[in-house]
């Protein structure tokens, strides 16, 4: 296999196109090309009077002759697992997010028939359940965006970036693609799914992990964990079963089973994550700032990811949803939480992010692991309230925000949360040095996203579940201090996205697998 990178190309071509330009480009005869992969596709915008594509391309020759411009590289191959598990139990695994999901993929391709449990719904259920609170105010607290089938990700822009640089990162791109996400997921720089498409690939995960012999038990809540002699032995649901296995594949807001498992001596301790608002502004001048008005090239919608260093703070964007909307997250009854979310097309009027700032654990007014949790809480109760205490979010313009008084208007930017928004003052409920930061960053971004500080642009309280406030201690063998229990994932503080999920989760059950 041959690779040619730092392809540039001016135009918008298919895959077959783009095999005529690379022939044409570097003199290779079309004939002799047995295989051809796109590996990688990202737009070169520095120059917005001169956009393009930067591809790279692997070929598979039928023949060698003498190729100029291109490297040999060897074809990937995917890590075979050495089980050596013994044990006959079943494997549990609480939550069905990307943590659980595809550890339990891990375990099922590999002969081991876990037991998946679900407090919330399937996710055609829980979609419903999401549109009822939308639309009618209703919140179920155990099927709601941060609980049910798929987690919290499932309601989100479905991104696949992530910080760390894995060998896992092609395998869980290639299982999302096997079960139904786009084929230009595998090599777009930034590539995301869609909450379209999540919810149909999730349901083709849990009809595969099904037909294997995996089991889901949906709508159950896990309430309690057997213990005997610090070994895990089963869980409390509807009834009580047993194994030697447990994995904690628990989401950030799973609150209850962190207190559970804090009562049971399970060790862990606070962590630092971020609280803020959602941003909105319109797509259109966030395309314009990105790309410029000459460019002829069907261009995505324009992303952003900012950082701010202040003098004793940081903020920045997080999870940004171009063409998207601002979605009700709350998971418990008098609690307003944001997140922002987009379908694969990204094709709606206004882009959205979170705007945060860094939390550590001396905020905390008390001094126990489980303290980021109550700080969480007291903000969004306190946005609940400014927003009416009928589930409307409190919002404010950028410029009310700035100069620290009520909005009385929406301007040329209109909030997308449903099921209502109330006009205040956000400086009201958001701690001193949050609010502060967040007015220093805004307009710093500016200076990097011309017009991110536009007067109409709308604030949306609160953001405050961008990582777990919790990290369940775990030794090498991603084992706690219990035996048998496996902290994975985002909620216990191991994973800050989809992709890092699945990777957590798929390392685990390797672990487990690998381990007598």
């Amino acid at each position: 296999m041959i690779r040619f990178n730092n392809i540039k190309v001016k135009e918008d071509l298919d895959e077959e196109q783009l095999l005529d330009f690379l022939c044409k480009k570097e003199h290779l005869f079309k004939e002799n090309i047995k295989e051809f992969y796109i590996r990688k596709k990202s737009i070169d915008a520095r120059d917005k009077d001169n956009i393009y594509y930067n591809y790279t391309f692997d070929l598979v020759c039928e023949s060698e002759y003498d190729i100029k411009n291109c490297i040999h590289i060897d074809e990937p191959v995917n890590e075979e697992i050495q089980v050596k598990r013994k044990s006959n139990d079943r494997p549990i695994i609480i939550g069905s997010g990307p943590a659980g999901l595809f550890c339990a993929l891990t375990f099922i391709n590999n002969g081991i028939k876990p037991i998946i449990f679900e407090q919330g719904d399937k996710v055609d259920e829980r979609v419903s359940k999401v549109d009822n609170f939308k639309n009618n105010r209703v919140l179920d607290i155990h099927s709601n965006v941060q609980f049910g089938e798929g987690g919290a990700g499932t309601f989100s822009d479905g991104k696949l970036t992530t910080g760390i640089n894995s060998s896992y990162c092609n395998q869980v791109l290639e299982l999302f693609y096997k079960f139904g996400a786009p084929k230009e997921i595998l090599y777009l720089n930034k590539p995301h799914i869609g909450t379209d498409n999540l919810v149909k690939i999730v349901k083709n995960i849990r009809n595969y992990i099904e037909s294997l012999g995996g089991e889901y038990h949906f709508n159950e809540e896990i309430t309690d964990f057997i213990i005997d002699n610090n070994r895990v032995v089963g869980v409390v649901g509807k009834e009580k079963y047993y194994s030697d296995t447990v994995v904690l594949a628990i989401g950030h807001s799973a609150r209850k089973t962190f207190k559970k498992l804090y009562d049971l001596n399970v060790l862990m301790e606070k962590k630092p994550f971020s609280v803020g608002v959602r941003i909105e502004h319109l797509q259109k001048d966030i395309n314009k700032s990105q790309y410029g008005d000459k460019s002829k090239l069907k261009l995505p919608p324009a992303e952003y990811k900012l950082v701010y260093h202040g003098k004793d703070r940081s903020a920045y964007t997080f999870c940004m949803c171009p063409g998207g909307v601002v979605i009700a997250s709350s998971s418990g009854e008098g609690e307003i939480v944001t997140n922002g979310m987009s379908t694969y097309k990204r094709d709606l009027e206004n882009a959205n992010s979170a705007l945060l700032v860094n939390v550590v654990p001396e905020d905390f007014k008390k001094d126990y692991p489980l303290s980021g949790i109550d700080f969480q809480k007291e903000l969004e109760e306190k946005a609940f309230v400014l927003g009416g205490e009928n589930y409307n979010a409190p919002v404010q313009r950028v410029e009310d925000f700035l100069n620290n008084r009520v909005s009385t208007k929406i301007g040329s930017v209109r909030p997308t949360y449903l099921p209502g928004v109330r006009l205040t003052n956000l400086n009201e409920i958001l701690p001193k040095f949050v609010s502060n930061t967040m007015k220093d960053a805004i307009y710093y971004f500016d200076k990097k996203i011309n017009g991110f500080n536009n007067p109409d642009a709308i604030l949306t309280g609160v953001e405050t579940r961008s990582s777990s406030p919790v990290r369940i201690i775990r030794d090498i063998n991603y084992e706690s201090n219990i035996k048998g229990l496996f902290p994975c994932g985002e909620g216990p503080g191991y994973a800050g996205g989809i992709m890092s999920a699945a990777i957590d989760g798929i390392k685990c059950a390797k672990t487990i697998l690998e381990h007598e």
